[in-house]
């Protein structure tokens, strides 16, 4: 049995799309995962299971069956977030106040080097295959370049999640 982490983009922001995380672990419990823990409010899943494939895809039609809308769902093996963590280029001291931008797929190379040339003199940000590493000088709220611009920019889904949210995930999915 595999260890996985959900993350779903979008739910329980300003009002929207709104999921209860009890009604979403019992959700996961119903679909035959196993060990579901949930962690915050904005869609952090951590669950076992024995299936390999297509676990995005299925979570997403269970929940717009459920609720009636559609949540994007990006789905990580442990070691994948681990890996994410340890390549993130930023200080130490930057590293703790940075966000993560999990991307679903592989951006192409062309959007990845059309995105690299933006810049905002209190953002940094660094394009891997599968996260866009973000730090904010003057804080997230601010912000001019979050997930929706990253998203807009590769052309693919994504989510973002801080420092503390990768490490607690990764602490909720150990044994």
């Amino acid at each position: 049995m595999q260890t996985y982490i959900a993350l779903l983009r979008g739910i329980n922001v300003g009002g929207h799309k709104k999921i209860l995380m009890t009604d979403l672990k019992l959700l996961f419990e119903t679909m035959g995962f196993k060990q579901v823990t949930t962690y915050i409010q904005s869609g952090n899943v951590v669950f076992r299971s024995t299936e390999t494939s297509d676990l995005s895809n299925k979570i997403t039609q269970a929940i717009e069956r459920k609720y009636g809308f559609i949540v994007p769902v990006l789905i990580k093996k442990v070691s994948e977030l681990r890996k994410i963590l340890s390549k993130c280029p930023f200080s130490e001291e930057k590293r703790e106040k940075s966000f993560f931008v999990l991307l679903q797929e592989n951006p192409s190379k062309e959007n990845i080097e059309l995105t690299n040339g933006f810049s905002n003199s209190n953002e940094e940000f660094h394009i891997e295959e599968d996260c866009v590493y973000v730090y904010y000088s003057k804080g997230a709220g601010e912000a001019k370049m979050g997930n929706n611009f990253f998203e807009k920019k590769l052309k693919v889904n994504a989510t973002a999640r801080n420092y503390r949210t990768m490490l607690k995930l990764l602490e909720l999915s150990d044994p």
